[in-house]
């Protein structure tokens, strides 16, 4: 197809596609944007991000760590809707920043290093919880949405339907980046989508039975921490001032404290540790 042709068969689908994008509802009641990617499309991205991940980062063989992951995910994802609860795949990478993520698709991975400030199942069920938080509250799908009104659309929608329109527009789209620079999948979300991540999770680890309250001391080292070594991970520099989140994390945790004890009644006594 000639240059001029395929940019134009491009455009016209980079226009249906927005055409398709419509308001809907967060999980918190906020209004979102979405539906530039179907989730069929979105859930390949995060097959492909976590590929990337697992080719640039040396995955740890410590059994226990590993274990302690996968048992808080299942914990956790055993919460979420049908649809959401099976084909959760979890990896632990050796990392020494305090970090984690989730990929729509069903990926979690951990950095090592995010045992030195999680000392218990709880706290460190408060950080995997937040990153699914993102998951199931489609802010992925949001931020691509977004990002397709901004400069270099063309690019990174002909990276999203390069199996659509072949090889030779998908190696044109991601050329000098790679998806993950695309889409930003692994790096922080607005203030608005890390506020909304905290609530979800801080909700959904209360109800698998981990304590509310151990998201309260893990962004409480997690903050100490990254002052002592005066470098604060990327992505929490998008947050809220630290004061203001243990106050809000501190807040939710008291009125989630009769939703974990209902849950432990229940017979969810996740022992992951």
């Amino acid at each position: 197809m000639p240059p001029r042709l395929r940019s134009a068969a491009l455009a016209c689908a980079i226009a249906a596609i927005v055409a398709s994008c419509a308001t809907t509802t967060s999980p918190t009641g906020r209004k979102q944007v979405v539906g530039g990617v179907s989730q069929q499309e979105l859930n390949q991205l995060g097959a492909q991000a976590f590929a990337e991940v697992k080719q640039q980062k040396k995955i740890s063989t410590d059994a226990r760590q590993t274990r302690e992951v996968q048992c808080i995910v299942g914990a956790i994802t055993r919460q979420l809707p049908p649809s959401w609860q099976t084909g959760w795949e979890t990896a632990v990478f050796v990392d020494n920043e305090p970090n984690a993520f989730a990929l729509p698709g069903g990926k979690v991975g951990v950095y090592s290093g995010i045992f030195r400030v999680a000392n218990t199942q709880d706290e460190l069920a408060g950080v995997i919880a937040h990153e699914i938080g993102h998951v199931i509250s489609r802010h992925h799908e949001e931020r691509i949405t977004r990002q397709m009104g901004a400069q270099g659309a063309v690019e990174l929608l002909g990276a999203l339907l390069g199996s659509r329109y072949g090889a030779g527009a998908q190696s044109a789209a991601v050329q000098g980046g790679s998806v993950l620079a695309q889409t930003g999948f692994l790096l922080p979300g607005s203030r608005e989508q890390e506020s909304e991540a905290d609530v979800v999770g801080q909700q959904l680890m209360a109800q698998a039975g981990f304590d509310p309250r151990g998201a309260v001391q893990l962004w409480t080292n997690m903050i100490s921490a990254t002052q002592n070594s005066g470098r604060p991970p990327q992505w929490l520099s998008t947050h809220p001032n630290p004061e203001s989140r243990i106050r809000e994390l501190q807040q939710r945790a008291a009125s989630l404290v009769p939703v974990y004890d209902q849950a432990r009644a229940a017979g969810r006594r996740p022992a992951c540790g």
